[in-house]
């Protein structure tokens, strides 16, 4: 018969070591002020700081902080993302951002509240969700 095996199932919260290692590497960039470009899917949510030229200074994502499956997708995901990239963009003195905002995910409010939390201040959130003018065409109706 064998050994019975029990499988355990993650993904239920962060990873323990994940904050550690997403702050250990400090940015060595120091900047005053900065781009925000939060990316929130169905999936995931992606967080990225950049320079006013666009050069990225620090970013994370639901998945690189241990998150699994469907729990990437989560609001609680999103606030540990922009938490642990509001701790970043204290390091490298970041004090006003502009934000822009992408996608329908749940995500969307809950990473920039947490973001704000840190002490940033936001200068103007902008929104680029693409939206379909027409979308493709439909598909021809069954014949039966």
């Amino acid at each position: 018969m064998g050994k019975k095996r029990i499988v355990k199932q993650g993904g239920g919260q962060m990873d323990s070591g994940a904050k550690a290692r997403a702050l250990a590497k400090a940015p060595t960039k120091k900047v005053e002020k900065g781009a925000l470009y939060i990316e929130s899917t169905y999936n995931n949510t992606r967080v990225t700081l950049a320079d006013i030229k666009g050069n990225v200074i620090a970013w994370s994502s639901s998945g690189a902080l241990g998150f699994k499956g469907a729990k990437k997708g989560t609001p609680f995901a999103a606030a540990k993302v922009g938490e642990i990239v509001g701790d970043k963009a204290k390091m490298s003195g970041v004090k006003s951002v502009a934000v822009t905002i992408k996608g329908v995910g749940a995500g969307r409010e809950s990473a920039l509240r947490a973001f704000v939390s840190k002490g940033i201040s936001v200068l103007i959130i902008k929104d680029v969700t693409p939206v379909p003018h027409n979308g493709p065409k439909p598909p021809k109706p069954r014949r039966v």
